[in-house]
């Protein structure tokens, strides 16, 4: 009889783990998704959100890096690979973009990195955004 209380309590705890990681997989995955939607629509300002704020300090959008914003059309994006870290996770994305002057697409290949900020239990890009100028 007295095993029942542990039992119950173990179960308690295992429920509660479970719904835990449930939570921080929807968050991971809605950061995830969000990020790539703002990349999908052109939405650059948007996208500038979700980098982390010390490498958005170091690194701000230049209007350079608007006028060349102005001249592509991202016309896909494709996560190929990722995996966890042991404070995040990392994901290689592949991003076809057409040039809006000679409606030439090509394709470049963004390798991210994400950071799990437990104090404002959100994911950061510490990547920053990708490099549309690549060749």
């Amino acid at each position: 009889m007295k095993a029942l209380p542990r039992l119950f309590t173990l179960l308690l705890l295992v429920l509660l783990s479970a719904c835990a990681g449930t939570g921080g997989d929807k968050v991971r995955q809605s950061a995830l998704s969000e990020y790539g939607a703002a990349i999908r629509w052109g939405e650059f300002d948007r996208a500038q959100e979700f980098v982390d704020p010390i490498h958005r300090a170091e690194h701000p959008i230049t209007e350079l890096d608007r006028e060349r914003f102005k001249l592509i059309q991202v016309s896909g994006y494709e996560v190929k690979h990722a995996s966890a870290t042991a404070d995040g996770l990392q994901q290689t994305v592949e991003i076809r973009v057409i040039n809006k002057l000679t409606q030439s697409e090509r394709t470049l290949t963004d390798r991210q990195t994400w950071r799990w900020d437990e104090a404002g239990k959100r994911f950061w890009l510490m990547s920053g955004l990708p490099d549309f100028s690549q060749p």
